[in-house]
């Protein structure tokens, strides 16, 4: 358990009903440990304009190990077209947490994988 690493998946959605949803199908799929979101105002340049927006930005924790493919199933089904997805390494984080956050991905996956038809 000492050499667990852990990280924290940033992405950005326009609804907290997108982030919501999305959020729940990874956890559900075993991609991450848990989601938190809240709303934020954005303000950046998109296709040469200034917008100024409401937003709901969503922290996906997460073992390191499963990292990529959170990203990758976040990516394919982010609403954005250029949905922002950046990675940010926890660096010092309590042994009790991480040890909850790589267990709780893990025995969801295990569960999963037991309750599935073909392994009745």
């Amino acid at each position: 358990m000492s050499k667990a690493k852990a990280v924290i998946v940033v992405s950005t959605f326009s609804t907290e009903e997108s982030a919501a949803e999305i959020g729940k199908k990874l956890v559900e799929k075993g991609l991450c440990a848990c989601v938190n979101f809240t709303k934020i105002r954005s303000i950046y340049s998109w296709k040469g304009r200034v917008e100024d927006q409401p937003e709901y930005i969503a922290f996906f924790k997460v073992a390191k190990g499963s990292a990529k493919a959170l990203k990758e199933e976040l990516a394919r089904v982010h609403p954005y077209d250029v949905p922002e997805i950046v990675e940010i390494k926890m660096s010092d984080v309590s042994k009790p947490y991480l040890s909850w956050l790589v267990d709780a991905e893990s025995a969801h996956r295990v569960a999963k994988k037991r309750d599935h038809p073909s392994k009745r």
